[in-house]
């Protein structure tokens, strides 16, 4: 989260960024540095996530069986992909896409760590995951959430994903959200 402050009128030099000093945010919201890492979901560098994300649904949804469903390597390259934000060497936000079909995508295990929230790190993460699909040929993404994650619903709406149809294990259920976003074709 950033702020953009203006001085004012006749402020100048030290006037002015004792100013933004005083009407910044506060550094616990600040966007930290972080590192990338693609890596296996079976890296330990992973874990922190698969097991937030595991009391995340536990909590929202009660036994899902979602962690499960899926076979890890289907989010492995070349058709795959996995990927962390690490602070300090801590995985504090990460997620992956796996495919559906030769042009879909399918984003899953979105999670920030919440100590790290409304810091703009699900948005760069899905930002990364768009960009590392569209660079293998994907020409759409989708994906499912819940209402039980209205936060997750806000970031997908305002990142330019449109409500989709249903499809996958939840197709039907009344408690899933469906979302999907095309992709630029590569450049010639």
């Amino acid at each position: 989260m950033s702020a953009r402050l203006e001085c004012a009128e006749g402020a100048r030099g030290a006037e002015c960024e004792a100013r933004r000093a005083q009407c910044a945010p506060s550094a616990a919201r600040e966007t930290p540095r972080y590192q990338v890492r693609r890596l296996p979901m079976t890296n330990p560098a992973a874990e922190p996530l698969l097991r937030g994300l595991t009391e995340e649904y536990e909590r929202r949804y009660g036994g899902t069986g979602e962690m499960s469903a899926y076979d890890l390597a289907d989010f492995e390259p070349p058709a795959g992909c996995f990927l962390v934000l690490t602070v300090g060497g801590r995985t504090v936000a990460g997620g992956g896409f796996r495919r559906l079909n030769e042009s879909t995508a399918e984003v899953k295990r979105m999670w920030t760590d919440p100590a790290y929230r409304k810091r703009g790190l699900a948005r760069r993460v899905l930002s990364l995951l768009e960009a590392e699909a569209a660079g293998r040929g994907y020409r759409r993404l989708r994906l499912e959430t819940g209402q039980a994650q209205p936060e997750a619903v806000a970031l997908y709406a305002a990142t330019g994903w449109v409500r989709g149809e249903g499809y996958g294990r939840h197709c039907d259920s009344p408690r899933a959200v469906f979302f999907e976003k095309r992709l630029p074709a590569p450049p010639r």
